[in-house]
């Protein structure tokens, strides 16, 4: 089981996601319990990014919308970075 850490920004961020997509709040919901519970099921789509991003993690909300974070597997704790379109959060 991992643990969940809300960087301030992720917070606002996702506060402002849900208020322009309140129809994904199940889906969001669905998402952060199964990624606390393993972060590597098939079905989230991790993957590592490249480029600037190089040591940040995304999975797939839908394939529209990413959210991104960095695992720290030696603490079993997950930093939330951002959420939001795939432009919005590999910019």
């Amino acid at each position: 089981m991992y643990t969940l850490v809300w960087t301030t920004s992720f917070t606002r961020a996702a506060r402002k996601f849900l208020k322009h997509h309140p129809d994904l709040r199940e889906a969001v919901t669905t998402i952060l319990e199964d990624l606390e519970s393993d972060p590597f099921q098939p079905h989230l789509r991790y993957h590592h990014l490249v480029g600037k991003l190089k040591g940040v993690q995304a999975i797939s909300i839908t394939s529209s919308y990413r959210l991104t974070l960095t695992i720290l597997i030696t603490d079993q704790e997950i930093n939330l970075l951002d959420i939001g379109s795939h432009d919005e959060v590999y910019r």
